[in-house]
């Protein structure tokens, strides 16, 4: 198949004029006209016929035009398709519980973009199920949550891990005996179900603490918060409450090393994905560098 003959054929079509085909193609307008002769012999009809002086498609010409526009199509979508194998391009889908976004994911975004100008990046910030889920149905092309992945269906690549920290305002401690404390005010914590929540339930059997009134929250932000204001005491990550407990806003009541593991996940059908392979690599050099 001469696909040279065929452009040549979709040029003049679309004119309808040998002369401005010429002009668009680079040809000779005698050349042009052999073109198409020699496709019109290749397939057995007559594709352009002429009334005065004005050109026009035969019914074979209409449908031939059809096909070759629908072939020309399909072979520059193929082309950008393969574009986007060898550069990272296009739109980017990431999902993260809102402290992974706030104190991670931004540096890490810049840092991308500055690499990959053609990548257009949207952030989704969301618990890690809902992360998980997004990444599932395609909605976000990977995702950062706390805890593990058990899905079958996903790539996990671990980053890192953090202490979970048992705390309270140095207020509330300050007023009450711890006994009193964990009594008499309510644990704040993730809704139930949340991925964090059966990191949170393994800590709180270890310590040997049973809860007797639950206030459950959205996210992470929210429950520190909450705490702030005296309200109960609560499991977050170290690194949430780090700068409140340097200050002695908030007391450390109990520690647990290195309990919420950190993981980024992605569909292993879509690991090829330049796009998706390029910012792996990037979160991955960029968190063991905070490491």
């Amino acid at each position: 198949m001469d696909f040279k003959k065929y452009k040549t054929f979709q040029v003049v079509a679309d004119t309808l004029n040998l002369t401005r085909a010429a002009d668009l193609l680079g040809y000779s307008q005698p050349t042009i006209s052999l073109q198409v002769q020699s496709l019109e012999n290749e397939l057995g009809v007559s594709l352009l016929g002429r009334s005065g002086k004005k050109t026009f498609l035969t019914p074979a010409g209409k449908l031939v035009k059809h096909y070759v526009d629908q072939t020309f199509a399909l072979m520059e979508e193929m082309e950008t398709e393969l574009r986007k194998l060898e550069h990272p391009h296009g739109l980017l889908t990431v999902a993260a519980p809102e402290f992974y976004c706030t104190q991670y994911l931004s540096l890490i975004l810049h840092s991308y973009i500055s690499e990959n100008p053609n990548v257009k990046l949207q952030l989704f910030s969301c618990d890690s199920n809902d992360a998980m889920k997004k990444v599932a149905s395609n909605e976000a092309d990977l995702a950062i949550i706390a805890g593990p992945c058990d899905s079958p269906l996903m790539e996990t690549m671990p980053l890192g891990k953090e202490d979970l920290v048992l705390v309270a305002t140095s207020e509330l401690l300050a007023r009450h005996e711890l006994s009193e404390l964990l009594e008499r005010y309510p644990f704040i914590t993730y809704k139930s179900g949340s991925n964090i929540q059966r990191l949170v339930n393994e800590c709180l059997q270890e310590y040997g603490f049973t809860p007797d009134k639950y206030i459950a929250c959205v996210s992470d932000e929210t429950i520190k918060r909450t705490v702030m204001y005296n309200t109960g005491i609560a499991l977050l990550g170290a690194g949430l409450v780090e700068e409140e407990l340097r200050k002695g806003t908030l007391a450390e009541i109990h520690r647990f090393p290195g309990k919420i593991e950190t993981n980024m996940v992605m569909l292993k059908k879509r690991l090829a994905e330049q796009n998706i392979r390029s910012f792996a690599e990037i979160v991955q050099r960029v968190w063991k560098e905070w490491d």
